[in-house]
């Protein structure tokens, strides 16, 4: 971990640096492979799948995971996991219950006329969960638990080299079919439809940078959730803090992969040192200490003289996950307003959001927490509004309407209002 000051804020290119986006590149031979399965489609899926060993596919009723499998699947997973697997379901559930409870159908009476909005859920999604590093059951809980709360009808769940925690996982969160897929092949299968998959209103869920740029390719013939650059977490902190919490975080945020990023923003310098010590110690014995120490060396501490100093420099940065730990941190919280999920005090540890609180933990990463907020129920359905005028009132809104048509030289718009006076 570098420790930076403020002053070092005065270099333009380091802070350039810092609060810069990562740009998704161009992946040209990805574009080939979303294109091929679009044009070709089965065909081209079992292709691909073996390629990149996805899985010994003979026919497209492979790409399926039938009931034998996900019987297979609860046998082959340790009931302690099936058990947390359940819990999380049920945190994320009720959490997610009680958010779909703040939005209501509405009806406006004006003039006898009739103005509304009503709450449909989505038709059709498709959540897509990692295989790459480690298995993911996490990510199914998240993405088809919400979505089946909303009410869609047809939840798609994919992955690559699936495994039996996984399957268990989208089978207890209630994902009408489970396929065996991934990748930028996976995307284009879904959004575009093949002989055998039709195609979904919206994709969600993470993956590494081919699926983020196949998902960036297909928006707009169906819809995505956001793209998701490397995970990060960033960290405010004053003497109070536990050093030895906070290096745990960090370090679990680091081995996500080698481009995770881990941020420290204190008041005080010693406890930089006492993180980064600590850290050091934590390091050996992580089996995962080869991607998390590598991650950890790119990350940043910077000493700042305040609290306040602290909010403008993670505002700046709107970080997917931003935990508070400093001395009455609940009651500050309202100076930090860019993130993906906030997490506040020592007990608040980031991970109880990867797994079981019952928010969620697909979450806006490189800076998009600026303009939105992580998956939710709201994902999954859409505000549909609708009018019923009354004969009165449409000659009052018409004088209005052709008024307006007039100045904007549509006269078929005009047409249309002087119709009804």
């Amino acid at each position: 971990m570098r420790i930076y000051t403020k002053e070092d804020f005065k270099n333009k290119e380091f802070k350039d640096s810092f609060f810069s986006q990562i740009e998704f590149e161009k992946l040209d031979n990805t574009a080939q492979i979303i294109e091929d399965v679009k044009q070709n489609k089965d065909t081209a899926l079992i292709k691909y799948a073996e390629k990149f060993n996805d899985g010994n596919f003979i026919s497209a009723s492979d790409f399926i995971v039938d009931e034998n499998e996900i019987e297979q699947a609860y046998k082959n997973t340790d009931k302690a996991v099936i058990d947390a697997i359940k819990e999380a379901h049920k945190n994320v559930s009720e959490f997610a219950k009680k958010q779909l409870d703040c939005i209501k159908n509405l009806e406006l009476n004006v003039e006898n006329s009739i103005l509304g909005h009503k709450i449909v859920p989505l038709e059709r999604v498709l959540c897509y969960v990692p295989g790459g590093n480690y298995p993911l059951p996490s990510s199914a809980v998240m993405t088809v638990t919400p979505a089946k709360i909303a009410g869609v009808k047809n939840i798609c769940l994919t992955s690559p080299r699936i495994k039996p925690q996984t399957i268990v996982a989208a089978h207890i969160s209630g994902a009408d079919k489970i396929y065996k897929l991934g990748g930028a092949q996976a995307i284009s299968a879904f959004a575009y439809g093949t002989e055998t998959i039709t195609p979904v209103d919206k994709i969600v869920g993470p993956g590494n940078k081919y699926v983020t740029y196949a998902k960036k390719y297909v928006y707009g013939t169906c819809d995505i959730d956001f793209l998701a650059g490397p995970s990060e977490v960033l960290i405010v902190a004053d003497n109070s803090a536990n050093p030895n919490l906070i290096s745990a975080d960090m370090l679990a945020q680091s081995e996500h992969d080698k481009d995770a990023r881990s941020y420290l923003i204190t008041t005080d310098k010693y406890l930089a040192l006492n993180v980064q010590n600590s850290a050091i110690e934590q390091l050996k014995t992580l089996s995962t200490k080869e991607i998390a120490q590598t991650a950890f060396e790119k990350s940043a501490c910077i000493i700042v003289d305040s609290i306040d100093e602290a909010a403008d420099i993670a505002n700046l940065r709107a970080p997917e996950h931003l935990e508070l730990m400093f001395k009455d941190a609940n009651k500050q919280m309202d100076k930090f307003y860019n993130y993906g999920s906030l997490f506040i005090g020592e007990n608040c540890a980031e991970v109880f959001g990867d797994y079981c609180s019952g928010t969620n933990h697909v979450l806006p990463t490189n800076k998009a927490a600026r303009y939105t907020g992580g998956l939710s129920v709201f994902d999954f359905i859409k505000i549909l509004t609708y009018q019923n005028i009354d004969k009165n009132y449409a000659k009052n809104l018409a004088k209005t309407a052709s008024n307006l048509a007039e100045a904007e030289g549509l006269s078929a718009h005009k047409l249309a209002s002087d119709l009804r006076k």
